[in-house]
C-alpha cells in the first residue's frame, strides 16, 4: 500500500462504495444467524461455483484415461510430459468440439508438439533453441507449434500445485492457437496488444476448464474446489511482477488480472473471451507501474502509525453506514470470552478489532518471490495489503453488526471478502481525501491470503471460510470491480 503522499495514476472507473455501504449493510439486517456450534476454523462447503456443485476429490488423470496418440518431437517418458501431453489432446478434443458450436466452423489442431529439456537440448524452434526457453511453455504462430520446458517449468508446477497446474498452462499455450485461427473474429492482428492476447488465453483456459469440470473429459477430472484451488494458485505463482506495466511487450496481467479472466471464461464461456479487446481490457486491467511518488515501494511497515492510517482509511469508507464504527486495538489478536480468530478477531461486546501488531507485522513483509520459485521457506510474508485486508475484514463485520446483520451464517465469510474489495476498490484512485492508496501487487497479496489454508479474509466471525478458493477470489474481486452492493445481491 501506499499513504498518500502525491498524486497518483488516474484509473478509468471508480467504485462508489462510501456512498453505496447504508444500502449494503441496510438490506442483510434480517438474516438468520447459523454456525454457532461449528469448530472455529472449519471448512465450509456453501452455494455453488458458477452453477456447478461444490465438489471434492482428487483433481488429475481418470481412472481408465487413455493413451493419446500425438506425434510429440523429442517427448519423454516423465510424468510430467504424460500429463502435458494428455493435456494438449484433451484441450484439442475440447476445441474440436465446441469450436464449430461457438464460431460456426471446423477447428483444425496444432500441427506442431515438442517437448524438451533446455538443459540438454538445443533445438531451432521459433528463431531461437530451446537451451534459451527455460522455465518456459509457449505457442509459436509461424510453426504453429506448442512447446513446453519438461524438466524445469513442468516438474516446478505439478511439484508446487499439482497436475492441473500443467493443464492450466498448456491450456493457457493452446488459447493462443485458437486465437491465430479465430483472427479478426477474436480482434487478433498484429497490432493487437500483447495483454489482450494474454487475458483472452486465460479466458479460453477457464471455458475449457468449465468443460472438464462438466465429466467431458476423457482424460482428467477436476474438482471444484481442491481442484481450482490448484488451477487459481498455479495462475498466482505465474503472474507478473509489480510495477510492471501492462502496456509492455511481455505484459501477461497481474494475478488478479488472470484469475478475472480465467473466472470470465469458466462463468460465462468461450464466446465471451473472444469478445476481450482493448478497451474491455483497459475498463478493468490492475496492472501499472509504480507511482513515481510511493517512496515504499508498494509495502509499508505494519505499525502503531500504519494501522492508525488503515483506521481512518476504513472510518472514511463506512462513514455512510452510521453506525458506531469499530475501534482497531492491538491486545492480542482474540477477543476475551469470545471469537478468537488471531492475529485478528471482531470482538461484538465492545466493538473493537483486536490485533496481534506483532504477527501482523511479521505477516506482513515483503513476499520472496524467489523463495517462491525454489518452493522452500521464506522469511517474508504475504505483504502489507495481505495484514491490512485480514485486519480489514474483521473491521466491516463490526459494520455489518452494527446494523445487525448476521456475521456468522454460511456466506457471511463471502459477503466479508465482497466489502474488503469495495474498501480495496474505493481507495483505489488518485483522491486526496484517501489515506491510504493501493500500489501495484496490492490485490495479489489479498489473492495470496485468498489461497491460504488459513484464510482470514473469506471468514466469519468465528473463523469459518468456505472451501474453495475460486469463491474466496471471486468475492474479493466482486467487491473491488462492482462496489459494495453486490455483496449483498450476491451473499444474503
Amino acid at each position: 500500500m501506499n499513504r498518500i503522499g502525491g498524486r497518483g495514476a488516474s484509473r478509468p472507473w471508480r467504485t462508489t462504495f462510501v456512498t453505496a455501504a447504508v444500502a449494503t449493510v441496510a438490506t442483510v439486517a434480517l438474516l438468520a444467524t447459523a454456525c454457532g456450534t461449528e469448530t472455529p476454523g472449519k471448512l465450509q462447503t456453501v452455494g455453488d461455483i458458477a452453477g456447478l456443485p461444490v465438489t471434492h476429490f482428487e483433481s488429475g488423470f481418470k481412472p481408465n484415461a487413455p493413451t493419446p496418440r500425438l506425434a510429440v518431437r523429442n517427448v519423454s517418458g516423465s510424468q510430467e510430459d504424460k500429463v502435458a501431453v494428455a493435456a494438449i489432446a484433451d484441450v484439442s478434443d475440447y476445441w474440436t468440439q465446441l469450436f464449430p458450436r461457438h464460431f460456426g466452423q471446423q477447428f483444425r489442431p496444432v500441427r506442431s508438439l515438442l517437448s524438451y529439456d533446455p538443459e540438454a537440448d538445443e533445438i531451432e524452434v521459433c528463431g531461437a533453441t530451446t537451451a534459451d526457453a527455460a522455465m518456459n511453455a509457449f505457442y509459436c504462430p509461424p510453426e504453429d507449434l506448442v512447446a513446453w520446458d519438461r524438466s524445469m517449468l513442468l516438474p516446478l508446477l505439478r511439484e508446487r500445485f499439482g497436475p492441473m497446474a500443467i493443464v492450466t498452462v498448456l491450456g493457457h499455450e493452446y488459447g493462443h492457437a485458437v486465437q491465430y485461427r479465430l483472427g479478426e473474429r477474436a480482434g487478433i492482428d498484429e497490432q493487437t496488444s500483447t495483454i489482450v492476447k494474454e487475458q483472452q488465453a486465460d479466458c479460453f483456459t477457464g471455458a475449457y476448464f468449465r468443460w472438464m469440470a462438466e465429466d467431458n473429459s476423457k482424460y482428467f477430472t477436476v474438482s471444484t474446489s481442491e481442484g481450482l484451488n490448484q488451477v487459481m494458485a498455479s495462475l498466482f505463482f505465474i503472474r507478473d511482477e509489480p510495477g510492471q506495466s501492462a502496456a509492455e511487450a511481455s505484459a501477461h496481467g497481474t494475478a488478479f488480472d488472470r484469475t478475472y479472466a480465467f473466472q470470465l471464461g469458466f462463468e460465462q464461456g468461450a464466446l465471451k473471451c473472444a469478445d476481450i479487446d482493448q478497451a474491455e481490457v483497459d475498463s478493468r486491467i490492475t496492472e501499472q507501474p509504480f507511482d513515481p511518488n510511493d517512496s515504499s515501494g508498494g509495502d509499508l511497515r505494519i505499525s502503531e502509525e500504519t494501522v492508525a492510517l488503515l483506521q481512518r482509511s476504513l472510518d472514511q469508507a463506512f462513514a455512510g453506514a452510521q453506525v458506531e464504527t469499530p475501534k482497531i486495538v492491538d491486545d492480542g489478536g482474540s477477543c476475551p470470552d469470545g471469537p478468537d480468530t488471531a492475529p485478528a478477531s471482531y470482538c461484538p461486546e465492545g466493538n473493537t478489532v483486536s490485533i496481534d501488531l506483532a504477527t501482523l507485522a511479521d505477516f506482513g513483509q515483503p513476499i520472496d518471490r524467489e523463495a517462491e520459485f525454489r518452493g522452500t521457506e521464506s522469511d517474508g510474508g504475504l505483504g502489507d495489503f495481505a495484514a491490512f485486508a485480514e485486519i480489514a475484514s474483521r473491521y466491516v463485520q463490526g459494520i455489518q453488526h452494527g446494523v445487525g446483520a448476521s456475521v456468522d451464517n454460511a456466506n457471511a465469510g463471502l459477503r466479508t471478502s465482497c466489502l474488503v474489495g469495495a474498501w480495496a476498490g474505493a481507495i483505489s484512485g488518485d483522491d486526496h481525501d484517501n489515506v491510504l492508496r493501493l500500489s501495484p501487487g496490492d490485490l495479489d497479496e489479498a489473492i495470496a491470503e485468498l489461497l491460504q489454508p488459513r484464510s482470514l479474509i473469506a471468514a466469519d466471525l468465528n473463523g469459518h471460510r468456505v472451501a474453495n478458493g475460486f469463491a474466496r477470489v471471486e468475492s474479493l474481486r466482486q467487491g473491488y470491480l462492482q462496489g459494495s452492493q453486490v455483496c449483498t445481491r450476491s451473499y444474503n
